[in-house]
């Protein structure tokens, strides 16, 4: 079953929650680039023509044009690679091994952008769940009024934390607290 087939069967059971689409990964992709190990191969030797040690672009193997590959650059920067060998010379065919190159790419961006949408999910219910602290926002996670105990912490130590997160901080121009006076 390939990715539409599952998207239109998620959509037919009506599901709608939020989820990686293969529209969202096609709309990731900022630009595609296809080449033979035999054509990266070449580019080395004419990059180093004169270099000592290098094969002759005669020398290169037969079996490196065999073998494809598709790099894949998301729309931030960040590249995934998809590969197709041939077993057979005489079953080559570009376009061939271009799509399956391009699918193998397309696969690994999957978790790429499962792992983003968990992130963010994880962040809007942080913020969903977040209260107001001296008039802004602060997630409970983070928020140093925060009620409970961080890990290895003793409740003592947790009401000094909020204890002090609710004194002004005269650095930041609040006033200084009644009888506490700079020294100097």
């Amino acid at each position: 079953m390939n990715d539409q087939a599952i998207e239109r069967q998620i959509q037919a059971k009506g599901k709608t929650a939020p989820r990686i689409t293969p529209a969202d990964i096609e709309a990731n992709i900022a630009s595609e680039h296809y080449f033979t190990a035999g054509q990266g191969e070449a580019g080395a030797i004419a990059m180093t023509s004169g270099v000592s040690g290098m094969r002759a672009y005669s020398e290169i193997p037969e079996s490196l044009h065999l073998l494809t590959f598709c790099v894949l650059v998301l729309r931030n920067g960040f590249t995934v690679t998809g590969e197709s060998a041939c077993a057979s010379p005489e079953n080559f065919d570009a376009e061939i091994g271009r799509n399956i190159a391009r699918q193998n790419a397309v696969q690994k961006i999957w978790p790429l952008m499962g792992y983003q949408l968990r992130d963010h999910l994880r962040r809007r219910a942080e913020f969903d769940a977040s209260e107001k602290v001296g008039g802004q926002l602060v997630a409970n996670g983070l928020n140093p009024l925060y009620k409970g105990q961080f890990e290895g912490e003793t409740a003592e130590q947790a009401e000094d934390r909020r204890r002090a997160a609710r004194r002004p901080n005269p650095a930041h121009g609040a006033p200084n607290p009644p009888g506490h006076y700079p020294v100097g």
